[in-house]
Parts: C-alpha cells; structure tokens; sequence
C-alpha cells in the first residue's frame, strides 16, 4: 500500500457473518459491500471509544474520508464467519489514517484496506485540529 501498511498486535474487532443482503449477482461480496464493512468496524471503534456520533455533534466537527485504498486478496461468501479489524496508523493535525483488515474464521484475509480521514468542522467543512483528548484516545501505539 503507497500509505504505509502496518500490521497490529491489538486491533479493534467486530464479529460477523456475511448475510443474504451482502451478496451480488456474481455470489461474492463485493468491493462496496467491503468498504461498508470497514465503515461499520470505524464507527464501531469510533463509538466504543467514548467517540459518537452525539459527542462530535457537541464537538461541532467530524472525520470525512478522504481516501480507501484497498486490496481485495480473497473472496467473502454467503454464510462466512468474518472478523472486521481495525485500528488507527497516523493521527495529526487534521488527519487520520485507519487500518482494515477483514479475516475469514480460517485465518484466510479477505481484504486489506486504509482509510484516510479528514478531521473537518461540521459548519465549513474546513479542517479543524483534533484535540489532545482525541489524539490520546486514538493514539496508535496502543495497538501496535
């Protein structure tokens, strides 16, 4: 990956298993069906860390992708038992880099992916400095 890929000791993870509405006509999850599978695991970390959707309305500011740069190494299928896998590889100023990994129960990994967010203000959608306290929180040596 042109961003820097690293691996993590300790990511954040969401179970799930690949339903009927995760397939498309060729049987397979596809490329969408995988980026909002890395959306639901960022939130969910986002949330688990005190990080909500409510908090950043009070905050006045919120991440917006900028960038997916993803590599589909595998195919997921109807009834897999899937763990999502993220956790954050570069937090400054105003930007924030996350990665994904999406692993088949048998150890085999679907995708791997980083997302590249903005930190931006919610009225002028400029980008705004991440306070301290939010650095800390998703500081990326705790999962390294």
């Amino acid at each position: 990956m042109k961003t820097g890929w690293i691996s993590a000791r300790r990511p954040f993870v969401v179970p799930m298993v690949v339903l009927p509405q995760d397939i498309d006509a060729q049987g397979i999850a596809n490329n969408v069906q995988v980026v909002a599978w890395m959306n639901r695991v960022a939130i969910a970390h986002s949330t688990a860390l005190g990080w909500t959707v409510a908090r950043y309305r009070r905050e006045g500011a919120w991440f917006v992708v900028r960038r997916h740069e993803i590599d589909y190494l595998r195919s997921a299928h109807l009834g897999d038992r899937l763990e999502l896998r993220t956790w954050p590889g570069f937090m400054k100023a105003a930007t924030a880099h996350r990665h994904h990994e999406i692993v088949r129960d048998n150890g085999d990994v679907i995708a791997r992916g980083i997302n590249i967010w903005a930190y931006v203000d919610a009225t002028t959608g400029r980008p705004r400095r991440m306070t301290a306290e939010m650095l800390g929180a998703f500081d990326p040596a705790n999962y390294l």
